[in-house]
Order: structure tokens, then sequence, then C-alpha cells
């Protein structure tokens, strides 16, 4: 098998209201809408977050997101007007935490604090 491309999918209850939120997580528009209940960001060649509007399994889903460093990233959050959780140290890394407005877990790791 050879892998190119990993599309992240995250579900949501309403994908216009959703789009709005995850505008500010990314700081930036969805790159594409290809068909009805879909928007697509993509950050690199080979990384791209998928946001699909399915109201039964919305609130389900996780998205791990790397960051170099974390502590610039959560600052940027917060000037954005959302509310990410504290920066917890983990064995090698740190992670922080915080739920879109269906209730989906966003985490953020880093091997950088600062």
């Amino acid at each position: 098998m050879a892998i190119e491309t990993i599309f992240a999918h995250v579900s949501c209850s309403n994908l216009e209201a959703s789009i709005g939120w995850y505008e500010k997580l990314f700081g930036k528009p969805p790159l594409r809408r290809p068909m009805p209940g879909l928007a697509e960001w993509q950050f690199t060649d080979s990384a791209e977050v998928q946001l699909f509007e399915d109201k039964d399994k919305a609130g389900t889903s996780t998205l791990t997101l790397g960051v170099l460093p974390l502590a610039p990233e959560r600052q940027r959050l917060v000037n954005a007007g959302l509310q990410p959780g504290p920066i917890e140290e983990a064995d090698h890394f740190w992670i922080m935490r915080m739920r879109d407005p269906d209730g989906n877990l966003v985490v953020f790791a880093s091997t950088e604090r600062d």
C-alpha cells in the first residue's frame, strides 16, 4: 500500500455553523466545498481535514493536530475567540484540548511548549 494523503474527518450537525468555528481554528476558510455537506481544508500536500455534516455522528470525532510550538498557538486561538484548554505536560510532549460546538475533541500536540 502506498498512501500519499490522509484526510482527517470530523462530523458536525450543521456544516455552515461549524465552518465559521473551524475557520477560526485553522485561521483560514476551507479550500474546497466538493459536494453538499462537505468542506475541506488543506495544510500540506498530504495533510487535509474534512468537515462533514452528519447529525447522527456529530460530537464523536477526535482531531489531533501537531503544531510547533504550542503556547503561541494557544494564544492565537484565544485571540480568535475560541476557548482552548490549558497546556498539559505528557512524557515527551505537550498537549492542549478543546471541544468544537458539537463536542468533537480537538487535541493539539507539540514537542515544544514555548
